[in-house]
């Protein structure tokens, strides 16, 4: 930051500032946990010298506490990708079953809507299909917010539900599928080589809902990066220009994670291909028929209220076991 025309470059500034400020907020948060520490080690050797039991409640209050701020900084040390801080894409297939695949997506969608909002992330609209008859065939969400990414990769793959179908008049249990993918929105500091000659980019009407204009012109735009066959398309502004802009975003995000991936399976050979979305291959079963739990089969984790994580409120301890369990493996 000392050296000349640093702040030429303002939104590079910005970025590097940023910066500073998380690793200076860490620091201090470290250096308070350690103080705290050696003051509360203070206050029990005080107690165990006078053998004050009248101190003990003090105590175990305080042990809670630590817990609570170690556990926080540890949680953050797992977000250790250089990518994790960033804003993310997520987006929601609905896969095998039909419409009722396509409720299970707008159910997902609430959940991850739900528990964004209580983190006070920012949501805003990508792209958007509905189902023929109900919910969501697909679904693209930019989600900003610190540790976004981070937070959610946790959710890429396959979820399955089973219930007593709401669309079954003879009130049979159905199992549905629908697929999560969740991508780092790609800061400008990180490079992604894109050849415009690579690309392929259509323009057509824009379906569902968005008023008059967006349904009776050329303005939603599909972009095909045709080296790799990554497809990403958005429909959700009036303007052209916008959607092709936001395309090109998603874009960007998607085959830095698709370079990443190919990265990695190199350096994992064995690693097991990419999964269909429908039996066998889901990462968490959401199940409330007969019995409600939902269990990420990737780590074990476990709960047995079902209502609660669909609306977003259980939704960080499975993230936490995620976290762990991908360190230690």
């Amino acid at each position: 930051m000392s050296q000349p025309g640093f702040w030429d470059d303002r939104e590079k500034a910005n970025t590097l500032t940023g910066e500073l400020s998380q690793l200076k907020k860490s620091l201090k948060d470290w250096k308070t946990l350690k103080k705290d520490v050696s003051d509360f080690q203070e206050l029990v050797d005080l107690a165990n010298m006078e053998d004050d039991e009248s101190m003990d409640a003090e105590i175990e209050s305080g042990i809670s506490g630590l817990e609570k701020q170690f556990k926080d900084l540890e949680f953050r040390i797992m977000l250790n990708d250089p990518v994790d801080r960033n804003n993310t894409f997520l987006t929601i297939n609905a896969g095998a079953g039909g419409t009722e695949a396509c409720d299970w997506a707008s159910m997902l969608q609430r959940m991850y809507t739900r528990w964004a909002e209580s983190k006070d992330f920012k949501l805003e609209l990508v792209d958007y299909l509905p189902g023929e008859e109900a919910g969501i065939k697909n679904i693209t969400l930019s989600i900003k917010g610190e540790y976004a990414y981070g937070y959610l990769k946790a959710e890429s793959g396959v979820h399955r539900l089973v219930r007593i179908s709401p669309f079954d008049s003879n009130k049979r249990r159905h199992t549905s599928f629908a697929s999560v993918y969740v991508f780092p929105e790609v800061q400008d500091e990180i490079e992604v080589d894109i050849n415009p000659s690579d690309l392929r980019i259509d323009t057509y009407r824009a379906q569902g809902a968005g008023g008059q204009h967006i349904n009776t012109t050329d303005s939603a735009v599909r972009i095909t990066h045709e080296p790799t066959g990554v497809v990403v398309q958005c429909q959700n502004d009036r303007s052209q220009h916008k959607n092709k802009d936001n395309a090109m975003k998603v874009l960007k995000a998607r085959l830095y994670e698709y370079y990443e991936r190919k990265k990695k399976e190199e350096l994992q050979k064995n690693e097991a291909e990419k999964m269909e979305i429908s039996w066998g291959s889901q990462i968490r079963s959401y199940v409330f028929q007969p019995y409600i739990m939902v269990k990420d089969h990737r780590t074990n984790h476990e709960v047995g209220d079902g209502h609660a994580v669909l609306e977003g409120r259980l939704l960080d301890p499975f993230i936490n076991a995620y976290l762990k369990w991908n360190i230690n493996r």
